[in-house]
């Protein structure tokens, strides 16, 4: 098993390395810099920007760049300078990742804590009203983009009247509030991006956990339980969950990617200050090295997902170890 995680993670560095280049890369093919822009502010002088050129590298090719670029990454954990925070890199990532995951996990939280329970209720109850109800329901989870779904929220919370916050992280009063304030604070901005985000996988993992638990009872060993004596209750949570579960948890790390992924989408649309609102804002200002940053950080959260997906393959089917 330890060879096999040291194999994945070792794989992965090839796979940073080449999301760099090709950032880098399409990085050198758009016109013109964040120094080009700077330029069109008239007090700032020639002489100022070509200073300005020289001390970030900008002056010499593409390649001699990206070689520094990953020298100071190796040697020095330096992301480079943002440009138009007048940060390093790395500083003003941090706190967008921690937001990211902030709301990744709220929306994981909400998928999988809603699925499971959801998906065993339909399957109990199969072709009742619920079940329809909640198949219909899974299929329009199914069809709304996160877009589109962000922005119907968004609609609602605008004609609240205040009760959800339309975007942002915490509310102006945020300072003076208490422990338990902020915590209420954090929790109803965090309530719609969460939802936007959770709600495909949520119908997603809802509709498997319903055919796994319908494929369970049907099996020998449950109609063997039924026929011992056990109650319903009994058959269904101690023996068949627990097995229709199973498939489920391999798949949470692959989850984690596509959370990720429309995380980055609902911080846009509700003003989330996460890593996606991040990497947009540098893109429109041309800030190169924060654009790479927040690449290489975005990339390596989704390698992690899918890293933790592997492994949770090996731990349920030992023999992909062996592969």
């Amino acid at each position: 098993m330890r060879t096999y995680i040291l194999r994945r993670f070792l794989q992965t560095i090839p796979l940073l390395l080449g999301i760099s280049a090709l950032t880098f890369i399409l990085l050198q093919l758009a016109p013109g810099d964040f120094l080009n822009t700077m330029g069109e502010n008239p007090n700032i002088s020639q002489e100022a920007l070509d200073a300005m050129r020289r001390r970030f590298g900008l002056d010499a090719p593409w390649w001699v760049q990206y070689g520094l670029y990953l020298k100071n990454i190796f040697l020095h954990l330096d992301f480079g300078q943002s440009f138009s925070r007048h940060q390093p890199v790395f500083a003003v990532l941090r706190e967008g990742m921690v937001n990211t995951l902030i709301l990744a996990s709220a929306a994981a939280l909400v998928s999988w804590g809603l699925a499971v329970p959801l998906g065993v209720w339909a399957a109990v109850r199969q072709y009742s009203w619920l079940d329809k109800v909640l198949s219909v329901l899974a299929f329009l989870g199914l069809s709304i983009p996160v877009v589109l779904s962000g922005l119907l929220l968004l609609f609602l919370a605008a004609r609240s009247d205040g009760i959800l916050p339309v975007g942002g992280m915490r509310s102006l009063d945020w300072e003076y509030l208490d422990f338990w304030g902020k915590t209420a604070d954090l929790l109803r901005h965090l309530a719609l991006p969460a939802l936007v985000v959770g709600l495909n996988p949520l119908a997603s993992h809802m509709r498997q956990m319903r055919g796994n638990l319908l494929d369970i009872l049907r099996l020998d060993y449950v109609t063997t339980a039924r026929a011992k004596g056990l109650d319903e209750r009994t058959v269904v949570f101690k023996h068949a969950v627990r097995n229709a579960i199973n498939p489920l948890i391999t798949l949470f790390g692959f989850t984690l990617g596509a959370l990720l992924s429309g995380a980055f989408v609902a911080e846009i649309i509700f003003s989330w200050p996460g890593l996606g609102r991040i990497t947009l804002e540098a893109l429109l200002q041309q800030d190169q090295y924060l654009v790479l940053g927040s690449v290489l950080m975005a990339s390596v959260m989704l390698v992690a997902g899918n890293l933790i997906a592997d492994i949770l393959l090996a731990v349920a089917d030992p023999r992909i170890a062996y592969d």
